[in-house]
């Protein structure tokens, strides 16, 4: 059997760039890519997407909709842009999802991979929902904080070229910023989708001075949970929903502690480079804390979009994914 064809379209992105390394020595893919000097010519983009057997868009979202123009319907698509995630002729592309979801990336032609953020926020809130803890008419808020490869190339060649914080007196990096203050953040509609809340969360996203990294928490006070929950049992509800998940990490109060620098300290990095997603849950009489943590560029985006290829095409699922 021959070797299905891939096709990065946006190669040179940060997500196209990470996915270009977690494929380059898989021997299973024919991987192509475009020469740089020809990578805006329709002519080659074209030709190059219609040769695959599944392309991958690594695009702004006007650019991912030219190149779906391009296309012809024989071509499977993987889309890491944003508006396609919410259109009902597209399979939202996370595996974890539900039960029968995996097998409905697997059979279908056009998949929206999800955005970082909304990634955390719903394997950790959709089970609450699900179960009946978590009513879905409760406001919900979520703090979040991404390393700035989230933000794309702009934002990488601020924080790598902007200079020192004036905020310090010696030569140190940007501090954390929050950002998505005037307007509605472009996640929030597949974090409502897809979590199964009734009304849009109140998202307060935020960006650190590391290159990548994620921690995604939603504070939930003890009046909107069902009564007797704790974070233990969120975290026994989370262990048995995701007990057959490879990627989806469940860390008990006991040993989520234990993982805590210094006591107390939740570090943003601690699952980068990797395709996991490690859920944490902290607590008392007030409520309850759910966080996930990941690597954007990881579950978040190109790990994630590799998961999904695997399905698509056959493979393991964890093929060429630490």
């Amino acid at each position: 059997m021959s070797r299905p064809i891939i096709y990065i379209d946006g190669q040179e992105g940060s997500t196209g760039l990470r996915i270009r390394a977690l494929l380059k020595d898989r021997k299973d893919i024919n991987l192509i890519l475009i020469p740089p000097e020809k990578k805006k010519e329709p002519k080659q983009r074209a030709s190059h997407l219609n040769e695959a057997d599944l392309a991958i868009l690594c695009l702004p979202d006007t650019a991912a909709v030219e190149a779906l123009e391009m296309i012809n319907p024989h071509t499977r698509v993987i889309d890491t842009s944003t508006e396609r995630r919410t259109q009902e002729d597209w399979t939202y592309g996370l595996p974890e999802l539900g039960p029968s979801h995996r097998q409905t990336i697997a059979t279908s032609d056009r998949v929206a991979n999800p955005g970082c953020y909304p990634v955390g926020f719903i394997l950790t809130v959709r089970p609450l929902i699900e179960s009946g803890i978590l009513p879905a008419t409760t406001p919900l808020t979520v703090n979040a904080v991404s390393g700035y490869s989230g933000g794309g190339r702009k934002m990488i060649k601020f924080y790598q070229t902007a200079p020192p914080s004036k905020y310090f007196e010696q030569d140190a990096p940007i501090p954390l910023s929050i950002y998505g203050l005037t307007d509605t953040h472009k996640h929030v509609a597949e974090m409502q989708k897809f979590s199964l809340t009734a009304q849009p969360p109140m998202f307060v996203p935020s960006v650190d001075c590391t290159f990548n990294g994620m921690i995604v928490c939603t504070p939930i006070p003890a009046p909107y949970l069902s009564p007797n929950t704790t974070a233990e049992s969120v975290c026994k509800l989370w262990s048995k929903r995701y007990k057959n998940e490879p990627f989806v990490h469940v860390f008990p109060p006991a040993k989520a502690t234990s993982t805590l620098r210094d006591g107390c300290f939740l570090d943003l990095t601690n699952a980068n480079h990797t395709n996991h997603i490690e859920l944490f849950a902290f607590g008392d009489e007030r409520g309850v804390v759910l966080i996930a943590r990941q690597d954007n560029l990881g579950k978040g985006a190109s790990g994630n979009a590799v998961q999904c290829m695997n399905l698509m095409l056959g493979f393991g699922e964890s093929e060429g994914l630490i």
